[in-house]
């Protein structure tokens, strides 16, 4: 592959390698890497603060980006996000002194793929669900499979190239990240809301047998992962679902052979609407088997975490990471997680930053002290995501970035 990079793209992508390679040696890294050692050992020192672009790369990434050949162009969009944080926001984004690349594996828990329409414009986020299956009952036979494999072959190109290139400026490390074992949402995608809710009613046998099904394909494909020694460990700078990392000091940072010893990431937020009852009966159970296969877990999206906590959620003992959306009761999530060794991963109302027209900063302000206040006595991680744009004004972000700090200097307490 290496004859399709021209000589001026490689001149982009060893650039970008130097570049990265400069922040993660720099003292502003080390500085950003004590919070995320500190995070990870479980000690309440300084919280981290970023500001997450994966719902506005065009604004962030493509329009920086130089190179034109696609297989320069993968590479180079990987190298560019992994410095927008730093160089556009100057928020805690831990540089890595070195390029990740994972297994190329895929896990398709239900064997048919789902059909959606998409937005077109404005960066094409949004999607309608056309469901391919509208009557659990009539139509459960379509969902008998599930496929999960590894492409060896495309993984070691993918080395070989970026080597090449590069890596004599920045090293390659093959890295994984969490075990995943999303049920609710890929199924979401293959009935609709609507559907999903009614077969909780119209034929709950029938969904319980398709959850079991799920939960036994993912219970296959991490038989199949330490069968053919694809685990890795999920340490340091190794990503974690929600676009957090997996600093920690208790899983191994070598030798993985088992799931048992790698972080894992589950969520639900498709039953958000639903009782804590109906969650326990048709989700939690299932959930609960994959987590035993875990060496610590991160739980949660955009759902409401609250109303599971106490009858559910706190009974998983390897939890590490909880998603706290402003859906929920903040404050008394911190009364939940307060002195506890369960990080505090505040994802904040989105809106201050999308509005139109100039930051209301006193408005920001007020809600982050409400935010900060909840989450004193807890390990503390704040990531701003489900952000669709900020107008192209990378200032703005950096602004949004400085607000947050200084409210968590004022109003949050270890």
């Amino acid at each position: 592959m290496t004859d399709q990079i021209t000589q001026k793209d490689r001149e982009v992508l060893r650039q970008l390698a130097h570049r990265q390679m400069e922040y993660a040696h720099s003292a502003e890294n080390d500085r950003i890497m004590r919070k995320w050692e500190a995070l990870g050992a479980g000690r309440r020192e300084t919280p981290t603060v970023r500001l997450l672009f994966s719902n506005f790369c065009d604004e962030v990434i493509t329009p920086r980006m130089q190179c034109e050949s696609e297989a320069a162009r993968n590479i180079e969009f990987k190298l560019l996000w992994d410095m927008v944080g730093r160089e556009l926001f100057d928020d805690d984004t831990p540089m890595a002194p070195f390029f990740q690349i994972g297994w190329h594996t895929h896990a398709y828990p239900f064997g048919i793929m789902p059909h959606l329409t998409r937005a077109t414009g404005a960066g094409e986020k949004g999607f309608h669900i056309d469901p391919v299956i509208e009557d659990l009952e009539a139509d459960f036979e379509k969902l008998k499979g599930g496929s999960f494999g590894v492409d060896r072959e495309a993984t070691r190109a993918h080395i070989d190239l970026v080597t090449d290139i590069f890596g004599d400026i920045l090293p390659v490390k093959m890295t994984m990240g969490c075990l995943g074992g999303s049920i609710t949402n890929p199924l979401i995608q293959l009935m609709g809301m609507e559907n999903y809710y009614l077969s909780m009613y119209d034929c709950p046998d029938k969904l319980h047998e398709l959850m079991d099904m799920a939960t036994r394909f993912y219970e296959e494909y991490y038989d199949f992962l330490e069968q053919e020694k694809l685990l890795l460990p999920t340490t340091g700078f190794s990503p974690l679902a929600q676009e957090s990392y997996c600093f920690n000091h208790e899983l191994p940072e070598e030798n993985v052979t088992r799931t048992a010893q790698c972080w894992g990431f589950l969520e639900s937020q498709e039953t958000t609407a639903v009782s804590p009852e109906t969650y326990g009966e048709f989700a939690w159970d299932y959930m609960d088997r994959l987590v035993k296969r875990y060496g610590l877990l991160s739980y949660g999206c955009c759902e409401r975490v609250d109303a599971l906590w106490e009858k559910y959620l706190s009974k998983w003992t390897n939890l590490r990471k909880l998603s706290v959306s402003p859906f929920n009761n903040e404050p008394q999530i911190g009364e939940y997680l307060r002195g506890s060794n369960v990080v505090y991963y505040s994802k904040p109302r989105a809106e201050f930053v999308t509005n139109p027209g100039p930051l209301d900063e006193e408005a920001l302000r007020r809600y982050f002290k409400m935010v900060c206040e909840s989450a004193s006595g807890c390990l503390f991680e704040m990531a701003q995501r489900e952000v669709g744009t900020i107008y192209g004004d990378f200032e703005r972000g950096r602004r949004y970035v400085q607000i947050a700090k200084e409210c968590i200097e004022e109003y949050w307490k270890p």
